[in-house]
């Protein structure tokens, strides 16, 4: 059942494909900003996938993070999602990233739940 504190955690090692030198979002190696964003999302989905009738899905939305502290080649991020409010079709979450040294974002996603089929119509 679909409700308020559904959690998932998903995790990656930072190595040369998601660094902001890789992505492109920065110059340097290290864990890339839209890395750790698409880690956060990956967790957020991943929280309530199983709770979905088959023919939904969600889709993000909304995301507002801060990206606090760099993490380095061969360090282990792991993005924690949160459920925190049901609106219908609006799903709410709590997000943070951390490495081994802390914290290194946190913030907030917002997703949709959409009917799999009417969602891809659109494209």
């Amino acid at each position: 059942m679909l409700k308020e504190g559904l959690e998932f955690k998903s995790k990656t090692t930072v190595d040369n494909s998601n660094t902001a030198l890789a992505l492109g979002s920065g110059d340097m190696n290290v864990f890339a900003t839209p890395a750790m964003v698409a880690l956060m999302e990956n967790a957020a989905m991943k929280a309530v996938s199983a709770f979905l009738p088959e023919e939904s899905a969600t889709v993000g939305s909304l995301i507002n993070v801060s990206h606090i502290k760099p993490s380095g080649l061969g360090e282990t991020i792991e993005a924690t999602a949160v459920l925190t409010e049901i609106d219908k079709r609006k799903l709410t979450f709590t997000v943070k990233a951390a490495d081994s040294q802390g914290t290194i974002g946190e913030g907030t996603h917002i997703r949709f739940i959409v009917d799999r089929q009417k969602f891809l119509s659109k494209l």
